[in-house]
């Protein structure tokens, strides 16, 4: 967990208002939910492996001897937890006040989450997430609209070139059967195919049959990664290219449309690449999955996919569901360290004889003007303070005396 400084909190609040103004503008709504989620729904087996690092809340009036008594019972130690993700606290929102919202429900969440990760560059305990969801609509539709929005947000952000490798749960599962391998043996062996960026293709059988999954299977999968390399476009032809012969025509179709719908939205490129190996871990997907991508780094942006079976738990009927998380720490980190308040944020340096009431009615005429305006009163070192005042997003000053007037400021560069 870390604490920013102002130079950090106002880059970070500049991402933030950019990501809000251009996901309202696609005609999504910002929610808000509590930090706390009941213990019984947050281990309600739809979180993966981030079910493992909640931080749980200990059950108020607990006595020493309650304590012990509830030690090796997790669940008896406490009734709450801090959210570990935005989706959870999302689906039990949307049973909650569904007579209250539109049938197809467009929700923003931005708001901190918590993890009990080991500390590390890149991973953090409490960290920002940036969601967007659509609840009610089934369709490629949907999953459309939550690339469009987030590649738009790239792009407001000066980022642009940005690409979503897509797959499908469905697709996963009709391969693995196709290979053979058991039911009970998929969950590890998605787990060692989401391996293939960093282990390569040889690492992957290799952990596949260290596993001692079916040797067939393996075999047949092995076959699979040497084939020659396959049609790249996101259209039939391409996407039936990358999967073995028997994957289902529904799944194929649904992908093509979304290909379809988000080209007609960006001029006619189709910024999507089909990806059959894209695994994500959460275990509540059922549909399409997808990783935004850009060219400047080799680790994803963020990601998401359809999670049709979640809000069905809290409210007794199934509902469709898609959303995807932008990664707001690492975008943040990718993006140049320049100020946005540009000129009109000044740092007044005054004389420590100068009447305050004069600098406040000059600082006021200044704000009145549109300015941000810091008061500072010289120091023996201005070169440092001067420095810090840059570092913290101004990018001028001017020194005040007794006779300086607002016709008489003259503003100066701090750069």
């Amino acid at each position: 967990m870390r604490d920013f400084l102002p130079a950090d909190k106002a880059r970070r609040e500049r991402v933030l208002a950019v990501i809000r103004e251009r996901y309202r503008a696609h005609g999504f709504d910002e929610i808000e939910t509590p930090v706390m989620e009941d213990y019984d729904r947050l281990h309600a087996g739809i979180g993966g492996d981030n079910e493992k690092l909640s931080f749980s809340i200990l059950k108020r009036g607990m006595d020493a001897e309650g304590i012990r008594a509830a030690a090796e019972d997790p669940a008896a130690l406490a009734d709450l937890g801090l959210r570990y993700d935005l989706t959870v606290p999302l689906a039990r929102f949307y049973a909650t006040h569904r007579a209250q919202l539109p049938t197809v429900f467009r929700s923003i969440q931005i708001a901190p989450v918590w993890r009990a990760e080991r500390p590390q560059k890149g991973r953090y305990r409490q960290f920002m997430q940036c969601d967007i969801d659509i609840i009610g609509d089934a369709s490629a539709r949907a999953e459309a609209e939550l690339m469009t929005a987030s590649l738009d947000v790239l792009d407001a952000l000066g980022l642009e070139g940005g690409t979503i490798r897509v797959n499908d749960r469905r697709a996963l599962d009709a391969m693995l059967d196709v290979f053979g391998f058991a039911v009970d043996e998929r969950p590890g062996v998605l787990i060692t195919i989401d391996k293939l960026d960093k282990i390569g293709p040889s690492g992957v059988v290799a952990e596949l049959r260290d596993r001692g999954v079916s040797a067939r299977a393996v075999d047949s999968f092995a076959a699979y990664l040497d084939r020659p390399a396959a049609d790249p476009s996101f259209d039939d032809a391409g996407i039936r290219a990358a999967l073995p012969d028997g994957m289902p025509d529904e799944v194929i179709a649904h992908l093509v449309d979304l290909g379809d719908t988000v080209a007609a939205a960006r001029g006619g490129v189709v910024p999507l690449v089909f990806d059959p190996f894209l695994v994500r871990g959460m275990g509540y997907y059922t549909g399409t999955i997808f990783e935004l991508a850009h060219p400047s780094v080799d680790y994803s942006l963020g990601g998401g996919g359809r999670y049709d079976g979640m809000i069905g738990r809290f409210l007794g009927q199934q509902v469709p569901a898609v959303g995807f998380s932008i990664g707001f720490e690492r975008l943040v980190d990718l993006l140049p360290e320049t100020g946005a308040d540009g000129e009109r944020a000044v740092v007044l340096v005054h004389d420590r004889d100068v009447p305050f009431a004069r600098l406040l009615s000059l600082k006021t005429a200044l704000i009145a003007d549109g300015a941000r305006v810091r008061v500072e009163q010289r120091a023996k070192n201005m070169k440092a303070l001067l420095e810090r005042s840059a570092a913290d997003g101004y990018a001028s000053f001017a020194t005040v005396g007794l006779d300086t007037t607002p016709e008489t400021l003259e503003l100066k560069p701090l750069s």
